[in-house]
């Protein structure tokens, strides 16, 4: 398979990648590295990037960014960041790239536990995963040609548990590898609509 990976170069990302690699052709997009320029929170980018790509199997997103702040100082344009860029361009990588998606491809998300265990500073966060779960099922019934759609969600993976564990207490990290087959689960997997969470009920 030929699988565009947005956001491959992240943490989360390069484990994807490597795995990918191992059995497909994987091109990387991201706004800083990568094999291709993108800026998901801007449609035209996302559209000049499938023109250069052209036609893929599978679209796997893990980018986009929100703004972790407590709820009384936030303003309506602090929430617009995470509207914009991991709500809309994930939306918007399935509604301009459903086009380049051969037949019986894919698309996958990403979230993350917030959207059903979500801790201070993420009301933004929170929202815009909660949103994309929504999103992912709704889209599902409508893609033509045998397109899936699904959305990985994690907790706190282990190689990042040490940046974040002060917003999670308790919590238990997520195996890398756990991770990756999530991704590895709904792009060569059959499912649609499906949110495929990897982590416990806390």
């Amino acid at each position: 398979m030929k699988i565009l990976v947005i956001g491959g170069n992240g943490t989360i990302g390069k484990k994807v990648c490597e795995r990918f690699a191992k059995k497909h052709a994987v091109i990387i997009g991201g706004r800083r590295s990568g094999d291709i320029d993108v800026d998901i929170a801007d449609s035209k980018s996302i559209a000049a990037m499938f023109e250069s790509v052209g036609n893929v199997d599978a679209v796997v997103c893990i980018a986009g960014e929100a703004k972790w702040a407590a709820f009384a100082a936030m303003s309506e344009e602090d929430f617009y960041i995470g509207l914009r860029s991991k709500l809309m361009g994930q939306v918007n990588l399935v509604r301009i790239g459903q086009n380049y998606v051969k037949p019986g491809g894919s698309f996958t998300l990403t979230t993350g536990i917030l959207a059903d265990h979500p801790v201070v500073l993420t009301t933004s966060a929170a929202m815009v995963n909660g949103g994309i779960h929504s999103f992912v099922k709704a889209a599902a019934l409508e893609l033509k040609n045998g397109i899936r759609v699904n959305v990985v969600s994690s907790g706190v993976v282990e190689d990042a548990a040490e940046k974040y564990e002060e917003y999670f207490p308790g919590h238990n990290p997520i195996p890398m590898n756990k991770v990756v087959n999530g991704y590895v689960k709904s792009v060569e997997g059959k499912g649609t609509g499906e949110i495929i969470r990897m982590y416990d009920n806390c």
